[in-house]
Order: structure tokens, then C-alpha cells, then sequence
């Protein structure tokens, strides 16, 4: 079986499932209604995508680990994996808020917070699911893949999800690309669920839309002034990076 093979099939399942955990999580934790997360439209999120093709890389070098105890030395890979997953998560969030200004997630209020990209608290969640995907599904992929490769059905799956996931890509990409261009003019950091939240219940006032759920009848310019107003007075200027974030931020 190639890799190429394994990392789209594990890509499609990885962002499809996590879109799902996300969507469940925000229901019932979080903020109590359903919201469609990230910043594409169809159900994928894909850091969750590349999180578990790097758990399925990962789960590679345990074997190559210098650790006799068993448990100890998967202890030792599922904190590896936390940490390859923690360091993508860094790594996107700064990239997004650096080149984007857009905050695409928040833990501003979790202890320990860096930059509120990252935090020790979502750091051990990725550490419980690796374990989860360690246990009950890095011993079936192989299998799993071997079976549904024999299948032409899967193949059109494949093929039908990234035709999908490319055309969402381009129409995100040109909403966010016009949402950065009024955050640089305003120099602020755009929060993408807040502004999700001020198109639902601010402005287009009615139960809040689940499918395209930053498209409203106004010009997406409106929209951003709208949101700007409703949250203009979290806003503090950070001199050091020349934008204005939330003053939780400087905590």
C-alpha cells in the first residue's frame, strides 16, 4: 500500500471526524448551538486532517524508541504525538494570525495559553486522542485500506471528497483573503467565531445559519463594520505587533 494512498484516505477521514467532534463539542460544551467550525464550508476541518496523518507517521517510531517498560514507552509516544500536534496547531494559528489577521480559534481563557494558539489543557486533549487512535484505529488502517483499494466505489469517494474539499477551499480562501484585507486596513485580529456570532445574532438577526454561515444579504464589507462596532471596545492597540487584539490577549 502507498503512502500517497494512505495519507488521502487518512486526510478525508481526519478532517471529516473532526469536523464532527467540533460540531458536537460546540453544541453541547461550548456555545450551546450548532455552528459549522472552521473556516471552510462542507464538513471538514483540516488540521484534524493532517493531525491524524502525523499520528499515523508517528505511530511508526515506537518500535525505534529506546524504552524497555511498555507502558512507559507508549506513555512517552502519545506525548510525542501531542506534541507533533500542538506544534501544527502553533504553527497554523500563528500563520493565520500573522499573514491573515484572523483568529481561527481561541484559548485566550485557558491557563498557560501562548498567544492563545496553543495551551496545556487542548495539548493533553490531543494526547487522549492519539491514544484512542492508537488503541482502536492504527491497527485497522492497513486493513481497512487494502479492502477498500479493491473497491472502485472508493476510489470515487476519494476522488469526489477532494474535488469537494478543493472547490470549498478556493470560495474560503477568497472569504478569508477579503476578510484579511479589512483586518490589515483596520489593523485588528478578526475572531472568526465571533464574527460568525455577530452576523447571526447581530446583524441578519434571526436563529443562526449552519450551512454558509458568514454569508448575509449585505456586502461582506458592512458586515466586518457591523462587527467591529459590536466589538470595538475589547480592543486594545498591542504596539509590539502593530495591531489591536482582545485585552484578554495581554494577559
Amino acid at each position: 500500500m502507498n503512502y500517497f494512498l494512505v495519507v488521502t484516505f487518512l486526510f478525508a477521514v481526519g478532517g471529516m471526524t473532526g469536523w464532527g467532534i467540533e460540531v458536537f463539542y460546540r453544541r453541547f460544551v461550548s456555545q450551546k448551538h450548532w455552528v459549522n467550525p472552521g473556516f471552510l464550508t462542507g464538513p471538514c476541518l483540516p488540521l484534524y486532517g493532517e493531525a491524524l496523518c502525523l499520528l499515523y507517521l508517528l505511530s511508526q517510531i515506537e518500535e525505534h524508541l529506546p524504552i524497555e517498560q511498555l507502558w512507559l514507552r507508549k506513555l512517552v509516544l502519545f506525548i510525542i504525538m501531542a506534541a507533533a500536534i500542538t506544534a501544527l496547531e502553533y504553527f497554523v494559528g500563528t500563520i493565520m494570525l500573522s499573514a491573515a489577521h484572523v483568529r481561527l480559534w481561541d484559548y485566550s481563557s485557558c491557563w498557560g495559553n501562548i498567544k492563545g494558539i496553543i495551551c496545556p489543557l487542548y495539548s493533553f486533549f490531543w494526547m487522549l486522542l492519539s491514544a484512542l487512535y492508537y488503541f482502536f484505529v492504527n491497527p485497522h488502517i492497513l486493513e481497512a485500506l487494502e479492502w477498500l483499494s479493491k473497491n472502485l466505489a472508493f476510489s470515487f469517494g476519494i476522488g469526489f471528497f477532494y474535488g469537494i474539499f478543493v472547490i470549498d477551499l478556493a470560495y474560503s480562501a477568497n472569504l478569508i483573503s477579503k476578510i484579511s484585507n479589512y483586518a490589515q486596513e483596520k489593523q485588528i485580529i478578526v475572531r472568526l467565531e465571533e464574527l460568525r456570532e455577530s452576523i447571526n445574532y447581530s446583524i441578519e438577526k434571526h436563529k443562526p445559519r449552519f450551512i454558509l454561515s458568514l454569508k448575509t444579504e449585505k456586502s461582506l464589507r458592512e458586515v466586518l463594520e457591523s462587527y467591529l462596532e459590536n466589538y470595538k471596545e475589547k480592543y486594545v492597540p498591542l504596539r509590539l505587533r502593530g495591531t489591536f487584539d482582545k485585552k484578554d490577549d495581554e494577559k
